[in-house]
């Protein structure tokens, strides 16, 4: 091989390998940075408040609540923090689904993160005073566990690993919450009633068993058996060993009687609470339900005038949206939203919120997530198409959208600077009225029939009185229209009373856990006697306690209900007569049927005692506060990797000495804005270390950055051994063997800057530019050997190289993402890229990219199509070795291998190995996918640890150098047109473990007398 053609065939393959990008991750979504936020640092005695909150005595509060969760947590876990500990605090989940603190993506029913790098909790404040003080208490006790792990005895952040998800998080959840728990009880009967208690194995295997309740439920166990002085030892030896193990050690018994023991307590405890009872105590019509929509049925709102429900539903499984049904059949007849067609809204508020109707029952209004602030969107029902989309001003987080009778506003909860409170907006004159102003909590507005009273939940009460076993409840208030004046029902101040609603009698129905289940009450507005409506075992619930799930008609007698049961979230509907009619003391409470077990058992009871007495805490005095400028701590967070120094001895190439290993570093910011990447690797000599480095910029909405990289690719050349004197140090010359060979280096130090700019989280345009210097490096080599293969000599020198020389790249693409990933390959949304580059120094051309994908989910297979041009443009093509891309790569067109495509040839009269390659390839493709073994609810066959994808498809391509290439007519071989590529066939992608995809396939080309053929893709599906 000349030193030409070995220049121009690396350069070739790296430059394709470059600009193809085939098989890059070139896709993605985007956690898009709308705003800036201006942070400041307030400081407690164990922690640091990045925020930006203007409200002082809202910081205040914040910053009282964590110090007393430190010191809650402290004596149960005997841990301290030396140093203070960062808490970013945002002020809206708007605001916080754009941190840059943590690299993922932030879901709509995430309320905090605690991350371990930096240990930086992260939250925004809740929609509740309760919700935004246990967050705070949850996140603390994952700071403690980090902490715990990072700095303890023989462990680092790696064992982590060895804790099960519900471990953690269970922990978290008991520690913050308690035994009493009327949510997480629900779930408990729920398993029992079911005969669904898992084992801890099962727990951890299978995702229905949710980690928060479950893992709650065990710890409540564990410390009322062992009591709290057992959590630490516990947890400890469960991130040195396992939980196995640790449970052997710390416990006395082995993971099976602990799973045993965990069950019977369930089973008996919540039996003697059920009864005699077999099944729930159903009443009125199943509606919406698994058979007609989908496992989770939640927020159902139903039209003025009785005939239609629309209800938020995971039906489609990858997303969750907006359905119209029939109210009275079930019957469901549109999609009425949904994040896929909507593609400007990046989530829906459906967490612990619900849609209203307009009087007409025409109009349906509800709030979704865009460009990080909260939208009430307007849709008319039965086609979907978006009437209004209403900002309003100021107001960024909002809730629970309630429209007057007389269809002249909406009422809704609005969150500024973490205050909650009730706001109007006037459809005429476009303006927002604020109607309370205070501190308290205030939730789910619903109007009366006629308009002239609104009813909603709030926490008032329980904020003047005090908490109840260290939370605060909400109760029920009305607000008289005209007036303004606010009157508080006295309803079960010791139970949370949510989700009211005016009958069309003027009765308010609502949900109360007064008994310690959960179940729909009603309040008669002329005796103020309260009525049990029904006696469910389970329980009335959405996703969450706080989560809207009873809706009545204003012009009939129809309720509508979400009931947990059997894991799902099935709607009910039910008449008057339907309901009981038990009248119930105001003052009547009771526990029982919401505390976690064991009940009884005189253990240490750290956790509840100092739950119980949060009211009690003193506050710190203002002097442990203080004020301080941001300061971005910019540190080494993160280090990995290792290497050492070999020496090897072969025949052929005598004594050796290597390096080989390699470094990574990651260094940031407390806020994320900024990072840096770094990677240094060594394979053998000093010339080929290499190494990266990227510094991004994340802090306004434009993300930038630079990189620098140096990397060496290393080849041989060999020229065989031949016979060759040598000279002894005595001077005696004898024949040996020589094996001469060249080490070919080809070195790449490239330079550029990109940027990114994302409109949505599913839409950015991108570009960047680059420099690279490329040269090269020849070693020869000369090893002289005798008979038996022992190395007598050896001896290398540095030979000439062809020149180096410069390329220069420009960049930019649109690109756009709202596709859902199954176990293998995208299965519903689209993805497209439209880009260009432009190369010029030792190459001068253009590259253009066109590619567009579109997956259809038809449950349970999904329906995938791709149309994709890349071609080089203009410039110095001819004669450059660039135009050979071959069309039967098999990321492109299946079954076209290198050894096939001679049989393709053999097997044409005109076909030549040059019809399938240029510089320009358009490509289509097919594929009916279907999940294969994985979790019940997307995989034909249930497994836990097995996730495979089963693909029938058809590819067709053509690559070509010129257009006018496709005039020629095949009657000169030496000037023959282009050969389409064409195959079918069937593959099966496997998931290992989400750290790589296999794909084997088998393909049959479409070509006279041609074979299938077998081959292997190491990518995800297109």
């Amino acid at each position: 091989m000349n030193t030409y053609s070995l220049r121009t065939s690396i350069t070739t393959i790296l430059l394709i390998l470059f600009t193809l990008n085939l098989t890059a991750q070139y896709f993605g979504r985007n956690k898009a940075q709308y705003e800036t936020f201006d942070f400041e640092v307030y400081k407690s005695p164990h922690f640091e408040f990045y925020h930006y909150l203007e409200d002082k005595e809202k910081l205040n509060d914040v910053a009282q609540w964590t110090e007393h969760w430190y010191h809650a947590h402290q004596e149960v876990l005997q841990d301290t923090f030396t140093e203070r500990n960062p808490f970013i605090l945002y002020n809206n989940h708007g605001h916080f689904q754009q941190t840059r603190a943590i690299s993922g993506a932030v879901g709509v029913t995430t309320g905090g993160v605690t991350e371990g790098l930096k240990n930086r909790v992260i939250l925004p404040f809740g929609m509740t005073n309760q919700q935004s003080h246990h967050v705070i208490g949850h996140e603390l006790v994952h700071a403690f566990q980090y902490h715990l792990v990072i700095n303890g005895d023989s462990t680092s952040l790696r064992n982590m690993a060895n804790f099960p998800l519900w471990f953690v998080e269970g922990l978290a959840e008991y520690m913050s919450i308690g035994k009493v728990d009327a949510h997480t009880a629900m779930w408990m009967r729920d398993a029992v009633l079911h005969d669904d208690v898992p084992t801890l194995k099962a727990m951890t295997r299978d995702f229905k068993y949710f980690p928060y309740r479950y893992g709650q439920a065990f710890w409540a166990f564990v410390a009322g058996f062992y009591g709290d002085n057992v959590i630490r030892p516990y947890f400890e030896e469960t991130a040195k060993r396992g939980i196995a193990e640790a449970t052997k050690l710390v416990l006395e018994t082995d993971i099976e009687n602990l799973s045993s023991m965990f069950q019977g307590a369930l089973k008996t405890y919540y039996s003697q609470i059920l009864g005699e009872a077999k099944k729930e105590n159903f009443i009125g019509k199943k509606l919406l339900h698994e058979g007609n929509t989908g496992r989770m049925n939640i927020s159902p709102s139903i039209s003025p005038n009785g005939r239609y429900v629309i209800f938020l539903s995971e039906k489609n499984l990858f997303t969750t949206d907006l359905f119209l049904a029939d109210a009275r059949s079930g019957e469901v007849l549109n999609k009425v939203a949904s994040t896929v067609k909507d593609g400007h809204i990046d989530a829906f508020s459906y967490f612990e919120s619900a849609g209203t109707w307009s009087p007409d029952s025409k109009k349906f209004a509800f709030v979704g997530f865009s460009k990080g602030k909260n939208i009430i969107l307007v849709k008319e029902a039965k086609t979907g198409k978006t009437v209004d989309e209403i900002l309003i001003p100021n107001v960024p987080s909002i809730t629970s959208p309630a429209w007057s009778p007389d269809g002249k506003m909406i009422v809704f909860v609005g969150m500024v600077e973490g205050q909650t409170d009730l706001y109007a907006y006037n459809f005429k004159s476009k303006t927002t009225t604020r109607l309370t102003d205070d501190v308290y909590s205030e939730l789910q507005p619903s109007f009366s029939p006629d308009g002239s009273k609104l009813v909603f939940s709030t926490d008032k009460v329980s904020q003047q009185k005090g908490r109840v076993l260290g939370k605060w409840k909400h109760n029920i208030s009305i607000m008289n229209m005209e007036t303004k004046n606010i009157s508080n029902l006295k309803l079960f101040r010791a139970a949370n009373n949510l989700n009211p609603v005016f009958d069309n009698e003027n009765n308010i129905l609502f949900l109360s856990n007064q008994d310690g289940f959960r179940n729909i009450y009603k309040y008669e507005s002329q005796t103020g006697n309260v009525l049990k409506l029904t006696n469910f075992l389970v329980g009335v619930s959405g996703i969450s306690e706080y989560a809207p799930a009873i809706t009545v008609a204003r012009k009939r007698d129809r309720v509508l209900f979400s009931l947990f049961n059997e894991h799902k979230y099935v709607i009910y509907q039910a008449d008057k007569e339907d309901f009981l009619a038990e009248e119930v003391a105001l003052d009547s409470v009771d526990y029982a049927a919401s505390t976690l077990p064991p009940v009884g058992l005189e253990q240490k009871d750290i956790i509840n005692e100092n739950l119980a007495g949060l009211d009690e805490v003193e506050e710190l005095p203002e002097s442990d506060f203080s004020e301080d400028k941001y300061r971005p701590k910019f540190q080494l967070d993160y280090i990995s990797g290792g290497g050492g120094v070999a020496v090897g001895n072969s025949n052929a190439f005598g004594t050796a000495t290597g390096l080989a290993g390699g470094i990574n570093m990651l260094f940031g910011d407390v806020l994320g804005n900024n990072q840096l990447f770094a990677n240094l690797a060594m394979n053998g000599e000093i010339y080929d270390f290499g190494g990266q480095l990227a510094y991004v910029n994340q802090k306004n909405r434009i993300a930038w950055g630079v990189s620098y990289s140096h990397i060496p690719y290393l080849a041989t050349r060999s020229y065989g051994t031949s016979l060759d004197s040598l000279q002894d140090q005595a001077g005696n010359i004898f024949l040996a063997n020589k094996l001469t060979f060249d080490k070919i280096r080809f070195f790449e130090d490239r330079v550029g800057v990109f940027a990114s700019l994302p409109f949505s989280s599913t839409m950015r345009v991108e570009g960047g530019a680059s420099y690279s210097r490329n040269y090269y490096r020849i070693d020869r080599n000369e090893v002289f050997f005798d008979d038996f293969g022992q190395t007598i000599f050896r001896e290398e020198e540095k030979i000439d190289a062809p020149d180096g020389y410069n390329l220069f790249n420009l960049n930019a693409a649109w690109v756009g993402d709202n596709s859902y990933f199954g176990f293998a390959s995208p299965l519903q949304g689209y993805r497209y890229r439209l880009g260009a580059e432009q190369y010029f120094g030792r190459f001068n051309f253009t590259s253009l990219t066109a590619d567009y994908r579109r997956y259809f989910y038809m449950k349970p297979f999904s329906i995938a199509v791709r149309g994709m041009h890349y071609g080089r443009y203009g410039g110095d093509l001819e004669g450059s070795n660039l135009n050979n891309i071959y069309i039967g790569n098999p990321v492109l067109v299946r079954g076209y291998s290198y050894d096939n495509l001679e049989s393709i040839i053999r097997a044409s009269d005109t076909a030549d190995a040059s019809q399938f390659v240029g510089s320009k390839v358009l490509v289509g493709n097919l594929e009916v996918r279907l999940p294969l073994t994985g979790p019940k609810a997307l995989a034909v066959i249930k497994s836990g640890f097995l996730f495979t994808e089963l693909a029938l498809f058809a590819d067709a391509g053509v690559a070509w150098e010129e257009f006018s290439d496709f005039d020629n007519d095949n009657s000169n071989i030496s000037n023959l047109a282009p050969e389409p590529a064409y195959s079918v066939g069937a593959a099966l992608r496997v998931n290992l473990f989400g750290a790589l995809i296999l794909e084997p396939f088998y393909a049959w080309p479409l070509h006279k007398d041609t074979k299938g053929t077998f081959g292997l893709n190491i990518v995800p599906g297109w």
